[in-house]
């Protein structure tokens, strides 16, 4: 009888504790667990032909909302250097949109997917608004998977070539990551 006693006690008291709330109380013990990686990389795209690398999938019918109210998907090569025959590290898959009047800022959401060496299978993802026109300029890091997970940084991006109907783009990427 007293050790049933002694047990129901237990279990009122511990129960609602274990179970009662949706979170757990925060620690501050993984701050650092905390790493940084420096990547280099190249983006290339293709506008139009037979290997484009970005296609538009909506459209604006409108002369009021500007001319490049546009959503465009992009599946571009990433590489180690900025000429084309370059070794190819992975690629970028995404969306841009460009919206509103200002037909020189988009607003980017990509994931790069890494598929060879170290970081086969990981990716970090940016989304931020992208000054396209800017030769030099700054991406948000906000997440990643793989050797990546939690990730958040920043990407500085630099136009390296652009044409009507193609453009490099060197990203030099800050990810902080655990």
């Amino acid at each position: 009888m007293e050790r049933t006693l002694i047990l129901c006690w237990f279990l009122l008291l511990c129960i609602p504790m274990a179970y009662g709330g949706y979170y757990s109380k925060t620690e501050s013990r993984v701050s650092n667990l905390r790493k940084v990686t420096n990547l280099r990389f190249f983006f290339h795209g293709i506008l139009g032909g037979e290997n484009t690398t970005a296609v538009t999938v909506a459209s604006a019918n409108s002369s009021l909302l500007g001319p490049s109210n546009s959503i465009v998907v992009d599946h571009a090569p990433l590489t180690v250097g900025p000429e084309p025959t370059s070794k190819t590290i992975g690629n970028a898959q995404g969306l841009e949109v460009f919206a509103g009047r200002d037909t020189t800022t988009v607003v980017v959401y990509l994931d790069f997917g890494f598929t060879k060496g170290e970081l086969n299978g990981s990716s970090i993802s940016v989304f931020s608004r992208n000054p396209a026109t800017e030769t030099e300029r700054e991406l948000a890091v906000i997440g990643g998977r793989g050797k990546f997970k939690l990730a958040e940084g920043y990407a500085l991006l630099k136009t390296i070539f652009i044409s009507n109907t193609s453009l490099v783009v060197e990203y030099n990427v800050t990810v902080i990551h655990y």
